[in-house]
């Protein structure tokens, strides 16, 4: 499934890491808000990404953009990713059903076994995904990927935020 900018993303309902619930329909972000579906405890580039973007946060919260991970790991590996990665401020989600990551478009894989890290690989899990969603929840931009590979700088997405938001600048790619 293929999500349209300026069209209703699906909604995110998902537990978690500390207790709680997310609701993508109750954030109230000033601008934005940021979803970053990463591949699961397994993944060495989803930890290094993901404390990136933990470096980054204070910067997208100056630009009021609420951020949120998640992934198809059960709360015991999100709880070591967020523990063992140094996640202290990410909010981090767990338990995203395979059905709903394909709602998001996000493409499935199937395990290989262990990974580098030594860390298995779940039975079927979500690949990288980072959605920008509008206040009103429709899509502003998009990006999936079928591999660990080639996601989007976080240094880069802030210097495009910083323009968009300065320009007012419409969400692309609806035609």
């Amino acid at each position: 499934m293929s999500l349209i900018p300026n069209k209703l993303v699906p909604g995110l309902e998902i537990d978690v890491v500390g207790g709680g619930h997310f609701s993508l329909s109750a954030e109230k972000p000033q601008q934005f808000t940021m979803l970053v579906f990463y591949r699961g405890l397994h993944c060495p580039i989803c930890r290094r990404y993901l404390s990136e973007l933990e470096g980054v946060l204070p910067e997208l919260e100056k630009r009021g953009v609420s951020v949120f991970a998640a992934s198809s790991d059960t709360q015991d590996r999100a709880e070591q990713a967020k523990s063992g990665w140094a996640l202290p401020n990410l909010r981090i989600g767990y338990g995203l059903s395979i059905e709903e990551a394909r709602k998001w478009g996000l493409y499935i894989s199937r395990s290989k076994g262990p990974t580098s890290t030594g860390v298995m690989e779940p039975d079927l899990f979500n690949e990288p995904g980072l959605f920008v969603v509008c206040p009103d929840g429709s899509l502003y931009w998009g990006t999936t990927s079928t591999m660990p590979f080639g996601r989007p700088h976080f240094n880069e997405i802030l210097q495009s935020l910083d323009f968009v938001i300065l320009k007012n600048y419409p969400a692309r790619g609806d035609a």
